[in-house]
């Protein structure tokens, strides 16, 4: 892929990309299979804010570096300095909520790109996206049970609303190491291909995705992120007002006018 703009040094364990409509948020740890510190959270967040804000950005990709994990979890070297009294947990825990929150709420579509090693933190950071494209040769695997790990309703929750509530137990229960093709089961993943195929499948998908109508792809997210609440706290006047605004644009004009006139059409999110 050719870097179109890079938001930070490549000695930093963050990196940001953009690619014409894409955006790309880079877990780059590679030494520690791309294991996750509180700063690398706050850094992540910082870059989901300018793809938000950036009009331009219409898909975001998320994806670790080295070639060998996607994301494999907390990076137990800062458990000392993170982790080492009960204050110290509740503000990690705190920080790492709020980063998973971000990437799950996320306005517009999100990508996981995976290769590699997709083990704990990194299922959950996974489970956060709405689409995970995985190679035949990555491992997924929750290892809490053989850690003595508590995993909170929120991420458990999330995994569940993904693969249901066997799979999700299956994954906690065993702690084991899940192979591609059984992630494809489960439908914890929504592809695998090639490991050699996996940048060029991931950016023609999410330009696919780039190039449809923002208002509808926005109302579907809208709609779905409604239904995955309890049910006492949907706000189905959001979900209802996000389909109306489909309907009441310019794209859905333009939609209609390129399928009579047998053209692609051009979108532009009005």
């Amino acid at each position: 892929m050719t870097e179109a703009a890079v938001a930070i040094p490549q000695a930093e364990k963050m990196l940001s990309r953009k690619e014409g409509s894409i955006g790309y948020v880079i877990f780059n740890n590679p030494e520690r299979h791309n294991a996750v510190s509180l700063d690398m959270w706050a850094k992540a967040g910082q870059m989901l804010d300018d793809f938000r804000d950036d009009k331009n950005i219409k898909v975001v990709v998320v994806t670790g570096a080295g070639g060998k994990a996607f994301v494999s979890g907390a990076d137990i070297s800062r458990f000392e300095k993170e982790r080492s009294n009960e204050d110290a947990v509740r503000h990690y825990n705190s920080v790492v909520d709020k980063s998973y929150r971000a990437f799950h709420e996320f306005p517009k579509p999100t990508v996981a790109m995976i290769r590699g090693y997709c083990i704990g933190g990194g299922m959950g950071l996974a489970t956060c996206c709405d689409l995970r494209i995985a190679t035949e040769k990555s491992t997924f695997a929750v290892p809490a049970a053989k850690l003595g790990l508590g995993y909170g309703y929120s991420g458990l929750k999330r995994l569940v609303d993904v693969v249901g509530p066997s799979f999700a137990m299956e994954i906690f229960y065993t702690a084991r190491q899940f192979t591609a093709a059984e992630a494809l089961t489960m439908g914890l993943v929504n592809r695998v291909v090639p490991d050699g195929e996996l940048e060029s499948f991931v950016s023609n998908y999410a330009e696919m995705i780039a190039g449809n109508a923002p208002l509808t792809i926005k109302a579907v997210k809208a709609v779905v992120s409604e239904m995955m609440k309890d049910e006492s706290k949907r706000d189905l006047n959001r979900a209802q007002a996000a389909v109306d605004a489909c309907f009441m644009s310019r794209d859905y004009e333009e939609g209609r006018k390129a399928f009579m006139e047998k053209r692609k059409p051009v979108f532009t999110g009005t």
